[in-house]
């Protein structure tokens, strides 16, 4: 740059000014409603959830004739047969109730839908624009709950708030306990839950990480759990945690109540699901016998 006399300046380049520091935050929350009257829990949490983070809020209602499709069950032409019989989404009487019912929560922003399809690929259709997906965990039968809730985590690729049965209470995760056992899911998932971490009074991570495992010189770079925290002013006291197999999930949910935990965060399917079918897994015991709130991300 030239000053008025001809010679060239050699001030620094200017610094571009520095953004506010804020809160990570959710902005898209998906609820799979299982219910309108009244509305079911994954409406009442997916909603206080959008109003506390200023986000947006859509509502999908999945007919339980539907949800338990899976592979050559939705094929088009059955598809057809059973889906005959539904009204069309324009004319869905839910979709103004839910409007109102989102803003009587504080969402200023929010949509409804009806799915003509099985619970996984619908999950897997929404994940490509929300960012969290509330889902009570009896929206299928017990004996489907495995092989169709557990396809939908596997196939969405989105972090999952997993209500028990009959949850009542507000989603103010005061009290979480994060499941910390090295893996690429388990990652995943601790900066999935960043939002709800930054706003806890506790954070108590499980560390099933024994001495030097993960230390493998594979040549890719290693999440540290504790320092990502600290990074996020988040100040996480580690637990040893020792079990295996089948008994990890056992303990994982009994640490958790010791620890009054109001939020369990964990990876979902750490393993091959076939190998967590046969050997027993986390992931598949919490998934039956949770009865707090599990954030799972695969």
């Amino acid at each position: 740059m030239r000053s008025s006399s001809g010679r060239i300046s050699r001030r620094p380049p200017s610094a571009l000014p520095v953004a506010p520091v804020l809160l990570p935050r959710i902005g898209d929350v998906l609820a799979l409603v299982t219910a309108t009257t009244p509305w079911s829990a994954s409406a009442t949490v997916g909603a206080q959830l959008a109003a506390h983070w200023g986000g947006t809020l859509t509502g999908c209602f999945i007919d339980p004739v539907l949800r338990a499709l899976r592979g050559a069950d939705a094929e088009p032409t059955v598809m057809a047969l059973l889906n005959e019989p539904h009204a069309e989404p324009a004319t869905d009487p839910a979709r103004a109730d839910f409007a109102g019912f989102a803003r009587r929560h504080g969402v200023a922003h929010a949509s409804w839908t009806l799915a003509q399809a099985g619970l996984a690929p619908t999950l897997r259709q929404l994940c490509a624009w929300h960012d969290l997906a509330v889902i009570e965990r009896d929206i299928v039968e017990p004996g489907d709950l495995l092989d169709v809730l557990g396809e939908a985590l596997l196939g969405c690729r989105m972090p999952c708030l997993i209500l028990p049965p009959d949850y009542a209470a507000e989603p103010r995760f005061n009290r979480v306990v994060v499941g910390w056992n090295g893996s690429l899911e388990a990652a995943r998932a601790v900066h999935a839950a960043l939002p709800m971490l930054a706003e806890a009074k506790e954070v108590g991570v499980l560390d099933g990480m024994t001495a030097g495992a993960g230390d493998d010189d594979d040549g890719l770079p290693h999440f540290d759990p504790f320092e990502y925290l600290e990074r996020h002013g988040i100040a996480a006291k580690r637990h040893a945690f020792h079990a295996d197999g089948a008994a990890a999930g056992a303990a994982l949910l009994e640490e958790a109540r010791r620890m009054r935990a109001d939020l369990l965060v964990m990876g979902a399917y750490s393993h091959s699901r076939l190998r967590e079918r046969v050997l027993g897994g986390a992931t598949r015991y919490v998934l039956v016998h949770a009865n707090l709130p599990v954030l799972m991300q695969h």
